[in-house]
């Protein structure tokens, strides 16, 4: 397989905290509920096409976007529409559906779909339920499938602390992952871009018909807003759709069944956990008895959907989140630190700071917990965020102009380039404490807002 680039950045930082998943796959009992959360889906104003008590099959739609009603999001498993639970002001939070255990699924005819044209392939993708698994930059939104890409990009090598390896995920799953290449590749006028791993690319060197980029260094390297930017820069009015690398193998499971393919495979991961593990589910599956299954060290956990810097926060009690494929588990930060500014107080507090004392002690792994250690403070020009932010973009002066609203300075300061999720690193690292990924999501929701 050919590398048309190697893409290395020295800005960063890897967290080393205690909690990676064994790659071992744990069998779990089959969720009693699942749940569709449109808020897993930015910019998207649900419209619902079922209602409370009804019965729904498996890749049946269960609600639309009020902005393309083409684009229908459907049930992960058949049963009944138990409850839709909403909140402030009538919004819908999440639609949950009691699992019926029977494999009842919408399917479609998908015999000849090589010989489909773009078109016909997009209409078969909206119908099928398909379509939410490709998002497009700028903003990290749905793809409009009324538009035709630049490029399609797949990381299947990600730095984020704790992160799911992929070449496990999918080592069974290859032939599936080349039908999902295929699918995409209809769908854009050059070939997919495949993300790997420069060190160690894998399975992934049986993939044919994309090209083939390494990525190396530390975390935010494996960030597809920095892809983007090295091979694929977005110029005014194009647009570029990423999916992530399990999707692209559901697309290809749909190829060959006719059915929507819910599968997620998890990484269940953070210091939390005594003995983690990957599991086998579907999107939005419950997580009580998913992490029933695993023993927590302590008894006031934070759950958390996704990784520790990008992660959303959820309860024992929700429901996993539609594109995710890591639940991580830390202790909550409930104890005071008595002196805890002095910088030799404790060896154990991971530090990208050289005040720290951490930094002189090569350790296996560090215990985190949600202690922020401290309290919002005024950003102050330290060059600290520029230290762990890859992406040619000026994140300070990007931040500051979300937060007056100023959006000629966020066009010229780079917001159509980046997504809340490359900021999770400056939300760890700096000493502002400031939520910065809140800020960049606000600033596109302006974006797209005023300008479109």
């Amino acid at each position: 397989m050919r590398i048309i680039k190697k893409i290395q950045t020295r800005r960063g930082a890897n967290l080393n905290i205690n909690g990676e998943a064994e790659k071992i796959i744990l069998r779990t009992p089959s969720s009693k509920t699942f749940a569709l959360k449109p808020d897993d889906f930015f910019g998207t104003f649900p419209k619902l096409l079922k209602k409370e008590g009804q019965e729904i099959k498996a890749g049946e739609p269960v609600f639309f976007s009020k902005n393309d009603p083409r684009i229908k999001f459907v049930s992960p498993v058949s049963g009944i529409i138990q409850s839709i639970e909403r909140g402030p002001r009538r919004k819908i939070e999440k639609i949950i559906i009691a699992n019926s255990l029977v494999d009842d699924s919408i399917s479609h005819k998908v015999d000849n779909w090589e010989k489909l044209n773009r078109n016909e392939l997009i209409t078969l993708l909206l119908e099928s339920g398909n379509w939410p698994f490709i998002h497009q930059r700028p903003y990290g939104t749905i793809a409009n499938p009324d538009e035709t890409p630049k490029a399609i990009f797949i990381s299947a090598h990600r730095t984020s602390p704790l992160c799911p390896d992929f070449e496990f995920i999918l080592n069974k799953e290859i032939k599936a992952f080349q039908d999902g290449i295929l699918i995409l590749n209809k769908l854009v006028d050059q070939q997919v871009f495949l993300g790997t791993n420069a060190s160690h690319p894998g399975i992934f060197n049986e993939i044919s018909d994309i090209q083939n980029y390494t990525v190396a260094g530390p975390h935010p390297a494996g960030n597809i807003s920095l892809h983007i930017q090295e091979l694929a820069p977005l110029n005014m009015g194009e647009r570029v759709w990423t999916v992530n690398p399990e999707d692209v193998a559901n697309l290809g499971r749909f190829a060959k069944t006719g059915k929507f393919s819910p599968r997620r495979t998890i990484a269940i991961t953070g210091n939390a956990v005594e003995d983690p593990k990957y599991i086998i589910t579907k999107q939005g599956a419950e997580l009580q008895p998913i992490l029933d299954e695993f023993k927590l060290l302590y008894p006031q956990n934070r759950v958390i959907n996704g990784d520790l810097l990008s992660g959303t926060i959820t309860h024992l009690d929700g429901y996993l989140g539609y594109y995710n494929n890591q639940i991580s588990v830390i202790p909550e930060g409930n104890d005071y630190r008595m002196f805890g500014w002095l910088p030799f107080k404790d060896n154990n507090i991971l530090s990208l700071s050289n005040t720290s004392f951490s930094r002189l002690f090569k350790k296996k792994g560090f215990e985190v917990d949600t202690n922020l250690n401290g309290e919002e403070r005024a950003i102050v020009v330290t060059g600290e965020m520029e230290k762990v932010f890859p992406l040619d973009v000026y994140p300070m002066q990007l931040l500051k102009a979300c937060m007056f609203e100023d959006i000629e300075k966020m066009e010229a300061l780079g917001i159509y380039e980046v997504v809340p999720e490359d900021f999770g690193l400056i939300d760890y690292a700096n000493t502002s404490k400031i939520e910065a990924q809140e800020i960049i999501r606000q600033g596109i929701e302006l974006m797209i807002n005023e300008v479109g």
